[in-house]
């Protein structure tokens, strides 16, 4: 009897041992499973990816940012960087492009602020790789970036917040100075920067130079999505071309409070505006006056036409002595192909505003824990907030 019962409670200790065992089995199964999926997301990013996309390529490149794939974003930035930073000048492509839509043969080439941004993006991912020297690369490129006079160019505030607390983030201060004094002491175009980014930038260098290290560390939140471009003809003033070029939705203002701050990418906005300024790119200003009279003698086709159909087929009524009916209808069918005229125009004259989409609206930097502690955030939609991309 004795025996039995310590069988008994031998099969039950050995049963519960392997429950247990089943148990945590699973548990780590299903723990393992999160990061098992995240990695399949991210090579599925790439499945079909032709980089001679360059807009699509670009999305891409901020949805792996934003989903963490950060690898993608090293492997295929990389090459978006060299691929689509110089412009190749053909002949026979810049004369066609005169008779068809801008931009319907010439491949896209990356804005400045582009650039600086795509740079940026490839710094924070080494950083988040825990390739520091990489990403020191990086940041030392975005000065090449911003300054160098190429095909596009221009100071770019935003790029120069982002390069300046990175380069705090890899505990490199002499470096970060140098970008809150440029971000502070902005000159040119960007010399009418918002003062609360002034003021913030000027406690900055203070702190550096009592060799205070900032504490928490900085977080950065790109925030909200830029907006789409609008435009219209508008022929009377034409410092920037015949074009007004406004966003769908309007930018939020800068803001700074004690610890952190948001500068909206309004600049960013403001190079694509004036794209076809003939102080920034010359040829394409030129393209777009010569163009003009073409787009003209295209909108002419819908109005002879119409008017022939209305002409012809009031002719063709009176002669054969109809009822009036054919020479109404005949009216009615030139008046609407007559109304095509100005859309003919719009389309012949389209600029090309192809710019990198999928990218904040606003970037926010905060040593609160969370973005919903900063005071700069409060004001900002629910909804931009719970989007957020953590840098």
């Amino acid at each position: 009897m004795v025996q039995g019962q310590r069988m008994a409670a031998l099969f039950t200790r050995a049963g519960l041992g392997v429950i247990t065992c089943l148990t945590l089995l699973l548990a780590g199964c299903q723990h393992a499973a999160p990061r098992q999926q995240a990695k399949a997301d991210c090579s599925t990013l790439t499945q079909g990816l032709d980089q001679s996309g360059q807009i699509e390529t670009l999305n891409l490149l901020a949805k792996a940012f934003s989903q963490k794939c950060y690898d993608v974003v090293i492997r295929y930035g990389a090459r978006a960087q060299t691929e689509y930073r110089h412009k190749t000048y053909s002949v026979i492509k810049e004369t066609a492009s005169i008779f068809l839509p801008e931009g319907a043969l010439t491949a896209y080439i990356l804005e400045s602020y582009e650039r600086g941004y795509l740079t940026v993006l490839l710094a924070d991912s080494y950083v988040q790789e825990k390739k520091a020297e990489a990403a020191k690369v990086e940041l030392r490129r975005l000065d090449q970036e911003l300054f160098a006079p190429i095909y596009n160019y221009g100071e770019d505030p935003v790029n120069l917040l982002l390069s300046a607390v990175l380069w705090e983030q890899l505990g490199d201060p002499g470096e970060a100075r140098v970008d809150w004094l440029r971000l502070r002491d902005q000159v040119g175009s960007l010399k009418d920067l918002e003062p609360e980014i002034r003021s913030f930038a000027d406690r900055q260098l203070t702190r550096i130079d009592q060799g205070e290290a900032v504490q928490p560390a900085w977080r950065t939140y790109g925030t909200g999505r830029f907006p789409d471009v609008e435009w219209d003809l508008k022929f009377l003033v034409s410092s920037h071309g015949y074009f007004l070029v406004r966003p769908t939705e309007e930018f939020g203002p800068a803001c700074a409070s004690d610890t952190g701050a948001r500068i909206s990418t309004r600049r960013w906005f403001e190079k694509i505006a004036v794209r076809h300024s003939h102080a920034y790119h010359p040829l394409l200003n030129m393209q777009s006056w010569i163009r003009l009279p073409i787009g003209m003698v295209y909108s002419l086709v819908p109005l002879a036409a119409g008017a022939g159909v209305a002409v012809g087929g009031c002719v063709a009524d009176a002669a054969g002595k109809g009822n009036g009916r054919l020479c109404e209808l005949s009216i009615r069918g030139g008046i609407v192909l007559m109304r095509q005229a100005p859309k003919v125009l719009k389309g012949a004259l389209e600029p090309d505003f192809r710019h990198w989409e999928r990218i904040p609206s606003a970037f926010v930097v905060t040593r609160a824990s969370h973005l919903r502690e900063e005071p700069c955030a409060r004001d900002l939609p629910d909804g931009d907030k719970a989007q957020a991309i953590e840098f």
